[in-house]
């Protein structure tokens, strides 16, 4: 079913220091990654201090966008949670004051969204 969930773009859960090893390089002195998602090419990681998206582009996935989101700036987020024909779940971030969500991300019914959402109020109020 992993490989399932990650064709239908649903997120699974990496842990830290995976992803630690893997994106040391775009961390900050005394950043570190507290909790990560990867979906089928793409992963997630928030860190203690902003949210970054890692976006593999192209056929070869040799290039590779990073987006960068602090914390202070999301305005808003939303949680949709997985239903009985519905499968997954869904998390919306929006930064600043845009009117569409900047961040929307699906969730396998094996990870905690309660905790994600949890994970991300802390830091964002």
């Amino acid at each position: 079913m992993g490989l399932f969930n990650k064709l239908l773009g649903n997120a699974s859960e990496v842990s830290p220091e995976k992803l630690n090893e893997k994106y040391k390089r775009l961390l900050t002195d005394n950043e570190e990654i507290e909790l990560g998602f990867q979906l089928l090419r793409d992963t997630f990681v928030f860190t203690n201090r902003r949210l970054i998206l890692i976006d593999v582009q192209g056929i070869t996935g040799s290039k590779v966008e990073y987006k960068s989101m602090p914390y202070k700036n999301i305005s808003r987020f939303s949680l949709e949670t997985a239903g009985t024909f519905d499968l997954d779940a869904e998390l919306k971030i929006w930064i600043s004051s845009e009117d569409i969500p900047s961040v929307s991300k699906k969730f396998n019914k094996s990870i905690d969204v309660y905790e994600v959402q949890k994970y991300l109020a802390n830091k964002v109020m």
